[in-house]
């Protein structure tokens, strides 16, 4: 019993220091390559080629002095930040990293809690994250504030439907709501769900990039107009954890699209776990080249994108997969 219990705390302190680092250099990849993208060159002082640089930023927001403003509801303003940030790390409680292996003459699960229900977990915890934008909105005092926070929790809400009935089509085609089952079933390249699921991956792709308020679809920040809307009032560390909270659901949603679509840590040749971060690194790239090139969307546009395109696509995709299942099933 023992040994079960370090195991698993050094699982989840692996992953954790793993997650938090990726977030860390998240940053310096995305301003890389957008700088690439733009012609220019980016962060290129702090140490060789910037790669200090996500350490030189953490410095700074450590000393920072911490504003709080008069006006705010204290505990909610306190809560908010953390909100926002801890769900994205529990997702990855239940995302498998690698096939199984020994430590320490020990036999090791390549995940932390291998659920049944792994999928439902997923979508019931990224669910939280919206919690966090409304109460940073409303508890800051402001009404700049309050409207990103608002404008967010619609567009995170309409977004949701469509981003759950996006990988409903895989739960049909798989039969079992586990993502290491999930995993299983794709032990070659051509039985990954994205080919017979193409629909579902863009689909899913394309909610993420506006559950996480990422461009084209930022309209939360919307700096322009709000200011910088939720997180206007926050300072040093508090918005560091939302921004900080942003890239860990970056890099959730990058790993529950290798999971559900590109065959998880499944490949040929390298080792499991190089796999697995090659598709997350994939994901990423994709939320940093839409930012790069895309500009924001209008809110109206925003949100008939949403639920005149994305919402029937994801109906036509899981009525059509569904059909198709079911003919299948009653051919064999």
């Amino acid at each position: 019993m023992l040994e079960v219990i370090i195991i698993s705390s050094i699982k989840v302190l692996t992953v954790v220091i793993v997650v938090l680092t990726c977030c860390a250099y998240s940053t310096l990849l995305e301003r890389k390559l957008v700088a690439y993208m733009q012609h220019r060159l980016g962060p290129i002082y702090a140490g060789p080629w910037g790669l200090l640089q996500p350490i030189a930023d953490a410095i700074k927001l450590m000393f920072k002095e911490d504003l709080v403003p008069d006006r705010v509801e204290r505990t909610l303003y306190t809560l908010a930040p953390i909100l926002s940030f801890v769900p994205s790390l529990l997702v990855f409680a239940v995302v498998p990293f690698s096939s199984d292996f020994t430590l320490f003459g020990y036999d090791v699960t390549g995940v932390i809690s291998d659920l049944n229900i792994g999928v439902l977990w997923v979508f019931m915890i990224t669910g939280f994250g919206v919690y966090g934008v409304v109460l940073a909105g409303w508890s800051s005092g402001s009404k700049w504030s309050l409207l990103g926070g608002i404008r967010s929790s619609a567009q995170m809400i309409s977004y949701e439907l469509s981003y759950g009935l996006s990988i409903v089509g895989v739960i049909l085609l798989a039969n079992t709501l586990s993502m290491t089952e999930i995993v299983g079933q794709q032990d070659s390249i051509f039985s990954w769900y994205i080919f017979r699921q193409p629909l579902g991956f863009i689909l899913f792709f394309t909610c993420a990039v506006a559950e996480t308020n990422r461009a084209p679809f930022d309209m939360a920040e919307a700096e322009s107009e709000l200011v910088g809307g939720y997180h206007t009032e926050y300072s040093s560390m508090r918005f560091a954890s939302f921004f900080v909270g942003e890239y860990a659901n970056m890099l959730a949603a990058s790993a529950v699209a290798a999971t559900l679509f590109l065959g998880g840590w499944q490949g040929p040749l390298l080792p499991p776990i190089v796999w697995m971060m090659l598709k997350v690194f994939f994901g990423m790239f994709i939320f940093i080249w839409l930012r790069g090139t895309l500009p924001r969307f209008r809110y109206d546009q925003l949100m008939n994108f949403g639920w005149k395109v994305l919402f029937p696509l994801a109906l036509l995709n899981t009525m059509v997969t569904g059909l198709i299942v079911m003919l299948t099933n009653g051919t064999n």
